[in-house]
């Protein structure tokens, strides 16, 4: 039986350093098959349960009227995960959405908050105060509409999120596929345990940022101003993160620029740490008797 480090004095590890080595390396596995469920992991019998909620409320997806869904929701919250998996969004995505479409803010984490709430609670009735009702409203009026309105107008160029089979031709489409004999529900709910077009939305995630790089490089260019741009994990002297733009050069930076493509707080968040630490960098160096530089954030959404 192999005997590990750990169980031997120290001179007979150092007397025998490779064996323990490789006996430490055989042992090693990789445990990706399996996860932790967590707190607020939803079972699919009860993900069903907001499923057929949802149906009847709709009459079985012939009509999503914002108010019978919104009044299926507060009864079955559950019903609340069933349409983010039909629509594919993560909580923040919704959020975004509904801010652009119902007029009205919606914070990403409102957005998410409620998400755990609910997964937490998923068949308890949900208890509103005025103001969490109206933003729920938001989100529901937001889901009915695209659903009701699946892809029009796509640009033959992207992927649309919603350019999937139950989804596509809007009500039509739900209709068909609940009737055909898929397993709807199911597929609703491997769906929301991993979120669809992730791959490939992972895959592109250099292009989406891409475009702000580009409009940011053709103003520099046209202003005659000198600039270097780094490369992913590009590693620049004086700097422990790359920014993505320094002006006129990494020999004698004056400005720096950070440019980020977002619509989830998080990754923002993120941008906005790292901006931090290019200002305390720059302060530093004055500190040290050198030239600072002055540190520019172009933060759009997607």
């Amino acid at each position: 039986m192999a005997r590990y480090p750990f169980e031997v004095e120290l001179s007979e590890l150092e007397a025998n350093l490779d064996q323990y080595v490789d006996a430490v390396f055989v042992s090693l596995e990789s445990d990706f098959l399996t996860m932790p469920k967590g707190q607020g992991f939803v079972e699919y019998p009860v993900f069903e349960a907001g499923y057929e909620a949802l149906k009847l409320a709709t009459d079985n997806f012939r009509a999503f009227e914002p108010e019978a869904v919104r009044n299926a929701l507060l009864k079955t919250p559950m019903v609340f995960i069933v349409l983010r998996a039909m629509l594919g969004f993560t909580p923040p995505e919704w959020a975004y959405m509904a801010t652009r479409h119902a007029g009205m803010s919606v914070t990403q984490g409102h957005a998410r908050t409620l998400d755990r709430t609910i997964r937490l609670a998923p068949l308890s009735p949900l208890r509103c105060k005025a103001a969490a009702l109206a933003r729920l409203d938001a989100l529901v009026q937001t889901a009915c509409a695209l659903l009701r309105e699946g892809v029009t107008n796509a640009d033959p160029g992207k992927l649309h999120r919603l350019d999937k089979a139950d989804t596509k031709h809007g009500l039509t489409g739900l209709r068909n596929l609940a009737g055909m004999g898929v397993p709807y529900a199911m597929l609703l709910y491997e769906r929301f345990l991993g979120r669809p077009f992730a791959g490939h939305r992972d895959s592109v995630s250099e292009l989406i940022g891409d475009g702000l790089e580009t409009a940011i490089e053709d103003v520099l260019t046209k202003a005659g101003i000198s600039f270097r741009k780094t490369k992913r994990a590009e590693k620049i002297s004086g700097f422990d993160q790359a920014p993505d733009f320094i002006l006129p050069s990494e020999f004698n930076p004056q400005v720096v620029i950070e440019a980020k493509i977002t619509e989830d707080d998080g990754t923002a968040r993120d941008k906005v740490t790292r901006i931090q630490h290019l200002a305390e960098l720059s302060e530093q160096r004055k500190r040290r008797g050198e030239r600072g530089f002055r540190v520019i954030a172009c933060i759009g959404v997607e």
